[in-house]
């Protein structure tokens, strides 16, 4: 059972299949770009990847925080050149969110733009990193300061991959569908994994057709993350992702119900939706409030002041200039918990 979501921006449209065994369409994807040659880079083995049907390269990879840095993609477009890529030819990227991330902006800059397409092997890059077109690498200050938008050609979302998963892994994807329950989704909760993948999938598509480039509404997609990119920064990446943005879902609850935009029962709703899929909800400890805001005041989204994009009576939506007092006093009423805790099984 296959399921095609597209991702409508005109002549950048593209689809996202999902679905057991749609890694098997990559050579007549890579046909229909009309590429002669690809670089394939990969974080896992050379097997997981098929055959593109071209003349092409493996580079090897490395999934995880570490790799997301300028090294990384210069490395990447070395090796382009050293293949000699050229910009009608293709880029494909088979690994975890790191690795799309890291090959998307490698594509974005090499020859100012080639095409890529993506084969996500976790469930966090199935449902959120591949898709959109969002493309960035850390700075030791904060996470994704240097990216570029650079939408695929196709997603490959082959749920094959995920039976190979770690099941720590499995829930740190699970903490971007968690946080897809307050910004449009619907609740996911009970339903078969291929449709929880592909409802955040399609939810994901329609709001960046919309606005691909974060001038308003795209901010959505990122409940959660503000708070969550703090804590993966403060504890040197040891929670993951999704860990991470589940932790700061139910804060986002906290804070809007602090701020009066939602009431004790919609915050209670984020630690519910949160602890059905398996997730931490507490902030571990020995972490510093004022580590966290002066993290937080990095954030993208912040222009002036602390930014959240939080629920409220007409939904999600970015808040800026909230009041570091409030910020402050909604973060030292969480819960602690040892990262140790927070990071087991």
């Amino acid at each position: 059972m296959r399921r095609r979501v597209p991702v409508s921006l005109g002549d950048r449209s593209y689809e996202v299949v999902i679905g057991a065994g749609v890694r098997s369409s990559l050579a007549s994807v890579i046909e229909g770009l009309g590429a002669s040659r690809t670089v394939v880079v990969s974080a896992r083995p050379r097997e997981w990847v098929p055959d593109t049907g071209v003349e092409t390269s493996f580079v090897p990879a490395q999934d995880g925080e570490a790799a997301k840095t300028l090294g990384t993609v210069e490395a990447l477009c070395r090796e382009f050149a050293r293949f000699g890529l050229t910009r009608r030819d293709a880029v494909v990227s088979c690994g975890g969110g790191t690795t799309t991330d890291v090959v998307g902006l490698a594509a974005a800059l090499y020859h100012r733009g080639v095409a890529v397409v993506h084969l996500p092997t976790s469930l966090l890059a199935q449902v959120d990193a591949s898709v959109g077109g969002k493309t960035a690498v850390n700075l030791p200050t904060g996470k994704n300061l240097i990216g570029a938008y650079w939408q695929p050609s196709a997603v490959l979302c082959d749920t094959d991959y995920l039976s190979t998963l770690p099941g720590r892994e499995m829930r740190s994807g699970l903490g971007e569908i968690a946080r897809c329950h307050f910004i449009g989704a619907g609740d996911l909760r009970g339903l078969p994994l291929l449709e929880q993948i592909t409802a955040s999938v399609a939810l994901k598509a329609s709001v960046v057709a919309a606005d691909e480039r974060d001038a308003g509404l795209r901010h959505v997609l990122n409940y959660g993350h503000t708070l969550g990119h703090a804590l993966e920064t403060a504890t040197g990446f040891a929670l993951r992702h999704g860990e991470a943005v589940a932790i700061g879902t139910v804060f986002a609850g906290h804070l809007a119900g602090a701020l009066g935009r939602i009431d004790e029962r919609r915050v209670a709703e984020h630690r519910e939706v949160v602890e059905h899929y398996g997730l931490p909800t507490a902030v571990p400890t020995g972490i510093e409030v004022a580590d966290l805001v002066r993290s937080m005041r990095q954030d993208k989204k912040a222009l002036a002041g602390l930014a959240f994009t939080l629920d409220g009576p007409d939904g999600a939506e970015l808040v800026r200039d909230v009041p570091e007092e409030i910020v402050v006093r909604v973060l030292d009423r969480m819960p602690r918990q040892p990262l140790a805790e927070l990071t087991s099984g």
